[in-house]
């Protein structure tokens, strides 16, 4: 987060917003829309699904992966991952908490 001074949010808003700057890439969003309908791991190229070269496709993973959205075989070319059903879990009951906290009262125009 460079100079946000990180150090005076607390755990969740950091990691709320770590998250959120993962997830504001159109790319990364489609990945994991796809990944996510999948029945089982995938361990085929994304190329042909998204239109994107494979090198921008490894980026995308790796930035999904550090927020612990990927589980899977990471090690050379036979990569085979899927959604981290657990962390997916978390992350949208993070989201849903952080959307549905709105005050009782609120200005009206």
């Amino acid at each position: 987060m460079g100079a946000s001074k990180t150090q005076l949010f607390d755990t969740q808003q950091n990691e709320l917003a770590l998250v959120a700057k993962v997830l504001a890439h159109p790319a990364r969003v489609a990945i994991l829309q796809y990944i996510s309908r999948q029945d089982a791991c995938i361990c085929s190229d994304l190329v042909e699904e998204t239109g994107l070269a494979q090198a921008t496709i490894s980026q995308h993973l790796a930035e999904i992966k550090k927020i612990g959205l990927l589980q899977g075989n990471f090690q050379g070319k036979n990569l085979c991952y899927c959604i981290d059903k657990e962390r997916w879990d978390a992350l949208q009951e993070m989201f849903n908490s952080f959307f549905t906290r709105i005050g009782a009262q609120c200005c009206s125009s």
